[in-house]
């Protein structure tokens, strides 16, 4: 599907020439959701921005479905950050989702209805009339989800897509991801700082080392589907993916092999741990046969003292 060879991506010349991007290589297959994680300034957005043809590797290939990548390619679809600027506010939610419809569907009404689709898949169909700035920042971004969707895409690239909006909304957005991709199979590559959410959306992380950015590890997320916001967080192996992502992207050893074995192998998938704050009872100990009895049977009440209820 997707292959990244030998990617290499240098900023300006000479001595003041800064190297992005260091001999990175991948593949993500068909279907497969992919996050990248990495330290701050590491380059991400700009293998990002080299996979989508916004931007020219300094060598290095980008092949997608056997095709040489030297420009954005034809169903290919760019989700940012900043739903604000990506989004025209003079045009209402309906015509920002169709307008890149308009370099293959020269028939308004065809472009309004794929667009209304879209919107149906993201739940806002009702705001189809309306304009982004009459919209939370949680809706603007599925508007600019809905838009990508429109375009039927053959691969979807989400660059730190949920950085923008406040947590409850993020997990509602992340599941909507998780949601778009099992309905539609669509191939996607997730760049994102958050951990949790790399290991929570994965099917595998790729994490990149500090600057010059370069492939440190693949890790594969062996988590039940489908997934969901507490019981998956609630599983062992989810910790445990998340402290080992954790421990590569600030440069630390990996865990030993024989200690990921036992955090993977001996746990399984459906484990949970206690639930925060729950202390399980501890039971009380048996008395010996023989033993006298320690248990204490209530006082019997004084002449003219009424018993205790």
């Amino acid at each position: 599907m997707l292959k990244v060879i030998d990617l290499t991506r240098v900023y300006g010349q000479g001595a003041a020439a800064h190297l992005a991007i260091d001999n990175a290589s991948f593949t993500v297959a068909e279907g497969e959701l992919v996050t990248i994680v990495g330290p701050s300034g590491c380059g991400k957005s700009t293998l990002l921005r080299c996979i989508a043809g916004l931007m020219t590797p300094t060598s290095g290939q980008v092949v997608l479905n056997g095709n040489l990548v030297t420009q954005v390619p034809d169903r290919l679809a760019v989700v940012f950050q900043d739903y604000s600027r990506s989004l025209f506010p003079w045009l209402t939610v309906r015509e920002n989702v169709a307008l890149p419809l308009r370099r293959t569907q020269r028939k308004r009404h065809a472009r309004n209805q794929a667009a209304e689709s879209a919107l149906a898949a993201v739940g806002l169909t009702d705001a189809a009339p309306r304009y982004p700035w009459q919209l939370s920042g949680g809706m603007q971004q599925r508007v600019a989800i809905a838009r990508a969707l429109a375009c039927e895409p053959v691969l979807l690239l989400m660059d730190e897509p949920f950085g923008s909006v406040d947590a409850q909304t993020r997990e509602d957005l992340e599941d909507l991801l998780l949601l778009m991709r099992a309905e539609r199979g669509i191939t996607t590559l997730l760049v994102t700082h958050d951990i949790d959410e790399s290991v929570y959306t994965g099917d595998r992380v790729i994490v990149l080392t500090s600057t010059p950015g370069r492939i440190r590890a693949e890790i594969t997320v062996d988590l039940p589907q489908p997934r969901d916001q507490i019981s998956t967080k609630e599983l062992r192996a989810f910790s445990h993916l998340r402290a080992e992502v954790s421990r590569l992207v600030r440069g630390q050893p990996a865990a030993p092999a024989s200690q990921r074995a036992d955090e993977h192998g001996s746990f399984g998938p459906s484990a949970r741990p206690e639930p925060s704050g729950i202390v399980s009872p501890t039971p009380t100990p048996t008395p010996p046969s023989g033993a006298p009895s320690r248990t204490c049977s209530p006082p019997s009440p004084r002449p003219g003292q009424r018993p205790r209820a």
